[in-house]
């Protein structure tokens, strides 16, 4: 397959201010503000930049591995009847997600704003992966921080990034989770800003990194249209991926956001179910979910009856988040996208699925959208097409599903 361009083409959201509609912005110390300025100065140089682009395009084709291919489930198809599902493999990109796209974009950057440390956080730890690797590879200090109770369902992938060469810093303030990592990470960059680079892995945080990293994880989506074309000589009618800060989704369903007949939906983490209050659902609770900010932008906020950020729950440690990219919320008030959620059971169902009927094992994130679909694909006809993005692979979760499936009497 020749390359594709993976250059973005200029678009009207965000604007000039960093805002999608009422969604966005920057809402950070204005000791902070020099930094986003310098940060978004230096993507708006690199994004005219055709020479940049081709060092990353580069990288994407002999490092990371891309194009990564579309596989057909035809077994988990047959299974389920009604619609032929699709996976866009981003659990075969070197290091096992989608991450490294994001990470690797912005790990060009901090060379070019001559930093010479990075910071990052990571809820199921493959954020951290793709920064330790990037890091590694472009030789830059990296320091990432990790919630103690996902460092512990999520071992691998601490073991990981130390075998990089990455400090991984465990927090113990709050749920100990995403959250909490992201507030240690950006209190280092404040005190460290004129050496440190904050590398954000979600669409989400103030602008411009909304923008930017879906900039980044364009590439899955502007692949996604041409294989689908040349694979099955149209474009999927429906696209599902999972959605916690929103990158992987944004990243595939950007692409698609003008071919008004292709059916885009998120599916958040419904972790025990809307009505225990214990799941990470945004769009499906608008009794704790309210217009608020969290780490520097204004979307949806999981919260509490005091406005105080109100504990999530997943079983899957990347969807644990109390907040959701702006873009996603635009796109969902405009009704461009829509919105779903899938409960841990439904989750750990599509990770069995996918293991039995395609010898895929899908990270536990991916297992959402895969759950979701168990429930879809039968209510549509056969010539229906459901492509789903498979965002990364599951090594990291053996441990996670072992526990749960055994409490459940599963084999």
């Amino acid at each position: 397959m020749p390359p594709v361009s993976i250059q973005p083409p200029p678009t009207p959201l965000p604007d000039e201010r960093g805002w999608f509609g009422p969604y966005g912005g920057q809402f950070v110390p204005e000791t902070l503000m020099p930094a986003l300025a310098e940060l978004e100065q230096a993507y708006r140089h690199a994004l005219a930049d055709p020479d940049f682009w081709a060092e990353l395009d580069d990288l994407f084709t002999h490092y990371v591995g891309r194009p990564t291919p579309i596989t057909y489930a035809r077994r988990l198809s047959q299974h389920l009847g009604g619609a032929q599902i699709y996976l866009k493999r981003e659990d075969l990109a070197h290091s096992g997600a989608h991450k490294i796209n994001n990470a690797l974009g912005q790990a060009l950057l901090v060379r070019r704003m001559g930093k010479r440390r990075i910071v990052a956080e990571t809820g199921a730890g493959q954020h951290g992966v793709a920064t330790a690797t990037a890091a590694a590879l472009l030789g830059i200090e990296c320091v990432v921080y990790m919630g103690t109770v996902d460092m512990a369902r999520q071992r691998p992938n601490v073991f990981r990034m130390q075998l990089l060469g990455t400090e991984v810093r465990g927090v113990d303030s709050g749920s100990k989770t995403l959250k909490d990592a992201i507030n240690e990470a950006i209190r280092d960059w404040v005190t460290n800003v004129e050496t440190t680079h904050y590398l954000l892995g979600s669409a989400l945080g103030p602008h411009p990194y909304p923008m930017m990293v879906r900039d980044f994880q364009r590439v899955i989506g502007v692949e996604a249209r041409r294989q689908m074309l040349e694979q099955t000589g149209r474009l999927p009618d429906t696209i599902v991926a999972c959605v916690g800060g929103g990158s992987n989704a944004i990243g595939i369903f950007h692409p698609f956001l003008e071919d008004k007949e292709v059916r885009l939906i998120g599916v958040e983490a419904g972790g025990r179910g809307i009505a225990s209050g214990e799941h990470a659902a945004r769009f499906a609770d608008p009794q704790r979910a309210r217009l608020g900010v969290l780490h520097g932008t204004r979307s949806f906020v999981m919260q509490d009856e005091d406005g105080q950020i109100a504990l999530t729950h997943s079983i899957s440690a990347g969807l644990d988040y109390a907040s959701v990219g702006p873009e996603h919320a635009y796109l969902r008030d405009i009704g461009r996208t829509e919105y779903t959620y899938c409960t841990d059971e439904q989750a750990l169902a599509g990770f069995k699925a996918l293991c039995e009927f395609e010898g895929i094992i899908p990270a536990l994130e991916s297992a959402h959208a895969v759950g979701y679909v168990l429930t879809l694909a039968p209510t549509l006809p056969e010539d229906h097409i459901i492509l789903i993005n498979l965002s990364g692979r599951g090594d990291k979760d053996l441990d996670t599903v072992l526990k749960a499936t055994r409490s459940a009497s599963l084999p």
